[in-house]
């Protein structure tokens, strides 16, 4: 109350006062002081960054933190960071996704070269080899298209978020 007292006899916002009060401060501190302030590792050491959203905006954070199962702070600073160092965001989920997909399509491989072997030594009808092949090969076929929509999806969810793509 004192404060905004003051700030209403000097006819200047709260702001603009704590403002001048600081600044004051700063310019009074000695060298060796006024060097600490400057120092990147002191500015650095806290590594907190406050930020103003509009509430429509912060509604919108936090869906779109949740539909990634992300905390709304871990997922702006995953989008800061992907922009600041041009990087393509995958969440966790999402990765684990991937390396399942791409275990499961290690595993058809496997079973593909055993296939072809045992063909080869034990002479079994080309057509049951091929029923077996062409079935794997639809399989391998709908995993490639579900780790290309997962992609395309990652993608899109990161240019315009989640709400625009469900619609």
């Amino acid at each position: 109350m004192r404060f905004r007292s003051l700030a209403e006899r000097q006819q200047v916002t709260e702001s603009v006062l704590l403002k001048r009060l600081i600044d004051s401060a700063v310019h009074s501190v000695g060298q060796s002081d006024a060097e600490v302030l400057r120092s990147p590792a002191r500015r650095l050491r806290g590594s907190r960054l406050c930020v103003r959203l509009h509430p429509d905006d912060q509604w919108l954070l936090l869906e779109r933190a949740a539909a990634r199962q992300m905390a709304a702070a871990t997922y702006v600073s995953v989008l800061v960071r992907a922009h600041l160092r041009d990087l393509s965001p995958l969440p966790k989920a999402e990765l684990m996704a991937l390396k399942r997909a791409v275990a499961e399509l290690n595993a058809i491989g496997r079973n593909l070269n055993q296939l072809a072997r045992a063909a080869h030594q034990h002479g079994q009808k080309g057509e049951s080899i091929y029923t077996t092949l062409t079935s794997l090969l639809r399989v391998c076929e709908a995993m490639r298209t579900h780790i290309k929509d997962l992609i395309k999806a990652n993608t899109l969810a990161w240019e315009v978020g989640h709400a625009t793509i469900s619609s």
